[in-house]
């Protein structure tokens, strides 16, 4: 039987599951304080993408680990695809000696910042949404639009998106720490108020 249709008879709100929470992506920002000539770069590395008639950005790509990290002339960088925090930053230390060995004089360290974290996560039961969405302040959940709820969390300042599978997607953590304990909150609040039932194994 389907859990979603038959709640009481069907699942079990006591057998709390452990959330499984993935990492997708982690986009960081970097700052060199000097100016880069990307036309230079260019020059040396003809693999990279650059059209400054279409975006003023350089698109610097690694294939281990697979990223992607945007340069700007005023020496600004943007890293996207990474899986965590530390590799994000591991990432625009690389690029960054692969410009220096390849003769791009850069003088000072890139100061970097995680700006975004997004994260998958299985909580592994069944969300009612309807009633979510009066339980939980600051949500909105507009089914014909779209089949998840969105919510907008306070502390930590995270956005999650609730689908009644029991899957959720975190983004907007600064750090990794606070996707785990968004999502401990979420789940422990959705436990107290009867608003997941998970299936009995």
């Amino acid at each position: 039987m389907d859990c979603r249709h038959t709640f009481e008879e069907e699942c079990d709100i006591s057998a709390k599951r452990k959330a499984i929470i993935k990492i997708q992506n982690v986009v960081a920002t970097a700052t060199l304080g000097q100016d880069l000539n990307l036309e230079a770069i260019v020059r040396i590395f003809p693999g990279v993408q650059y059209r400054p008639e279409v975006f003023p950005g350089l698109v610097f790509r690694l294939k281990k680990p697979k990223t992607a990290t945007l340069l700007f002339r005023t020496g600004k960088m943007v890293c996207t695809g990474s899986k965590s925090e530390r590799q994000a930053k591991e990432v625009v230390l690389t690029v960054v000696d692969e410009l220096k060995r390849n003769g791009i004089v850069i003088s000072g360290k890139p100061d970097t910042k995680i700006q975004n974290i997004v994260a998958s996560v299985v909580l592994g039961g069944f969300i009612d949404l309807e009633k979510t969405t009066y339980s939980l302040e600051r949500t909105m959940y507009e089914p014909e639009q779209f089949p998840g709820l969105i919510y907008r969390m306070d502390e930590p300042k995270v956005v999650i998106l609730i689908f009644s599978s029991g899957k959720l997607v975190c983004t907007g953590a600064k750090k990794e720490e606070e996707v785990h304990r968004a999502v401990t909150k979420l789940q422990e609040t959705l436990e107290e108020k009867e608003l997941i039932r998970y299936t009995q194994q």
